[in-house]
């Protein structure tokens, strides 16, 4: 997978690329926050599909996106309260909300989930994000239309003063 950003004053994006299956890859592409738009490279052959991509990730590179290290990525949690150190319900929950993040953030350009943590009376899902504000609302969004989910206590950057 690859990943590249371009951020201006006026506009923030992204450019991504996976391969798919044998001979694909599916590039996805928009405005960070959002679904944006994809295509799927098929070819015969795997090489040919990864060179058409490689050509397109290289005009992109032309274009000022670049990738963002991991390093500079913002650390969002996610915050539930739960009963003591919780219960088998939490974890499926916390699981299921895990899945439903990494399907939200990747296809929004914002990032990855990576997991989560149980016990003491609260549950966080940890998800690296590229920019907090705009990922802190998708989220937000995302998760006020969810029975299941709705009822989270904070969403907060795990560095922030």
């Amino acid at each position: 997978m690859l990943k590249l950003y371009r951020f201006s004053d006026a506009r923030k994006e992204y450019w991504e690329t996976w391969k798919e299956g044998k001979g694909e890859h599916l590039v996805h592409w928009g405005e960070l926050g959002t679904r944006g738009e994809f295509k799927t490279v098929k070819t015969k052959g795997t090489d040919k599909a990864k060179d058409v991509v490689e050509a397109e990730a290289q005009a992109m590179q032309d274009q000022g996106f670049a990738e963002i290290d991991l390093d500079d990525h913002v650390t969002l949690l996610v915050e539930y309260a739960i009963e003591g150190m919780g219960t088998k319900a939490d974890i499926k929950k916390r699981h299921d909300l895990e899945d439903r993040l990494n399907e939200t953030l990747g296809w929004t350009g914002l990032g990855h989930c990576d997991g989560g943590s149980i016990g003491s009376g609260t549950m966080e899902v940890c998800c690296f994000v590229v920019d907090f504000e705009t990922a802190r609302k998708v989220i937000a969004d995302d998760l006020a239309g969810s029975k299941k989910f709705a009822n989270y206590t904070r969403i907060f950057d795990e560095d922030a003063p």
